[in-house]
């Protein structure tokens, strides 16, 4: 009875957002391929029924969290910038933001690498979609006056891809490895001032 006065009572948007957390809880503690439609409404303390009235499937649930999850990561790079700062001090607080994103939340960002792939070719497109958006945000932050004074060009969308899926290889392998992810900041500090600095450095 109490879980059907919360699915009438609970709005579209309030019941999207509980699943998506309780989504997250499920990974964190039993990893994407184990949770189950259960565990997740368990977490959200909501019923299948409202679980079907967002979502079509676990892996639609999971989409729309991956999804939240790089919109917060945009963002929060974003707000980590200076762009009157030197090009390589920007750099590094945009990679450091990154990292520390993906560290907040290892299981997540683990499930985001390696089983987002496995998922057919909507997550494939929602891969696709996410790396336009990142490479985006990494075209308008080696645009400015700072970057072109020092010599950095707009960086490629083949540059972004390159740096984005070495930044994620590394930090899904330090995971794995029971590594805090935070543990590739410099390496992934010195590939990207490597990839995105000016000529002939």
């Amino acid at each position: 009875m109490m879980m059907s006065a919360v699915t009438e009572t609970t709005s579209p948007v309030a019941a999207r957002d509980r699943l998506l957390r309780g989504l997250r809880v499920s990974i964190k503690h039993r990893g994407y391929r184990d949770t189950t439609i259960s565990d997740i409404v368990g977490h959200a303390r909501t019923s299948r029924r409202t679980f079907y009235e967002v979502f079509a499937s676990k892996d639609d649930c999971f989409l729309a969290l991956v999804d939240e999850m790089n919109h917060g990561m945009r963002e929060l790079i974003a707000r980590s910038l200076d762009p009157d700062a030197a090009w390589d001090v920007q750099v590094r607080a945009g990679v450091t933001a990154w990292v520390e994103a993906m560290a907040a939340e290892p299981e997540l960002s683990v499930s985001w690498i390696r089983e987002l792939p496995l998922l057919g070719a909507p997550a494939r497109q929602a891969q696709r979609v996410a790396m336009q958006s990142f490479a985006e945000l990494l075209m308008a932050i080696t645009d400015t006056p700072q970057m072109r004074k020092a010599g950095v060009e707009p960086v490629t969308m083949a540059t972004a891809t390159i740096l984005l899926g070495g930044l994620g290889e590394l930090a899904a392998v330090a995971a794995e490895d029971g590594l805090a992810i935070q543990t590739i900041i410099e390496p992934a500090v010195d590939a990207a001032l490597a990839l995105l600095g000016p000529r002939g450095l």
